[in-house]
């Protein structure tokens, strides 16, 4: 991979609006490279390490909601610094366990090289402890959103599921999302850019807090 780097040579954290790094690595099913996702979505996440009780609850849960995810045209993609045997283990145990079959990628990253290129670790940190970040990566491959949480909190599946259509929702029409917005709820219009409309709109009814009926659901969809 060519993670960029700024002049020191030290390699500068993704932020909202970046390219996603592009990666080739080993998982726990095949060869892959994160170019090969372009035209879907990527949820791409981190853990800290393999058979952790908090990674082992998101990714049962993870799991459960693959087809929910999909039906978003979002694939997942998990990453850690454990190697490809380590993962394989992992989801066996898993599935032993749990009864859950692990149906998306884990990336192992042994060197740490992809986790410092997305800035989920430090250059100078000895260890991967607080490699717990995720990437909401759009089908143009723009890192579009992204979330942080300690190893010891987990993350929300339906927080994640909530994301991905928000950030949906705002590529399909001129629109914003209101705090803690559903697919099928109100959403927000934008505000105005230039100073003729806003003085236009200024005898309106909350002006600056516009909402519209979600047309897919109007739409039935």
């Amino acid at each position: 991979m060519n993670p960029s780097a700024n002049e020191s040579g030290v390699c500068s954290p993704v932020q909202i609006g970046d390219a996603a790094p592009n990666f080739q690595a080993r998982t726990t099913l095949g060869e892959m490279s994160l170019s090969d996702y372009r035209g879907r979505w990527v949820l791409l996440f981190s853990h800290p390490a393999d058979f952790t009780p908090v990674c082992t609850s998101e990714f049962v849960a993870l799991s459960r909601a693959g087809e929910r995810f999909k039906a978003l045209n979002c694939a997942l993609v998990a990453i850690s610094v454990d190697s490809l045997y380590s993962h394989l283990g992992w989801i066996r145990a898993i599935h032993e366990h749990f009864g859950v079959t692990v149906g998306f990628p884990i990336v192992e990253d042994p060197s740490m090289v992809i986790g410092r290129a997305y800035g989920m670790i430090a250059d100078d940190a000895p260890d991967a402890a607080t490699l717990r970040a995720t990437f909401f990566i759009d089908p143009d491959g723009i890192v579009r959103a992204k979330l942080c949480y300690p190893a010891t909190i987990g993350r929300s599946v339906e927080e994640l599921l909530r994301v991905v259509a928000a950030l949906q929702m705002v590529d399909s029409d001129n629109v914003v999302t209101p705090e803690g917005w559903r697919p099928g709820d109100d959403v927000l219009l934008p505000p105005y850019q230039d100073q003729d409309s806003a003085l236009d709109a200024a005898g309106d009814a909350c002006w600056f807090h516009r909402t519209r009926p979600d047309k897919h659901k109007k739409a039935g969809k």
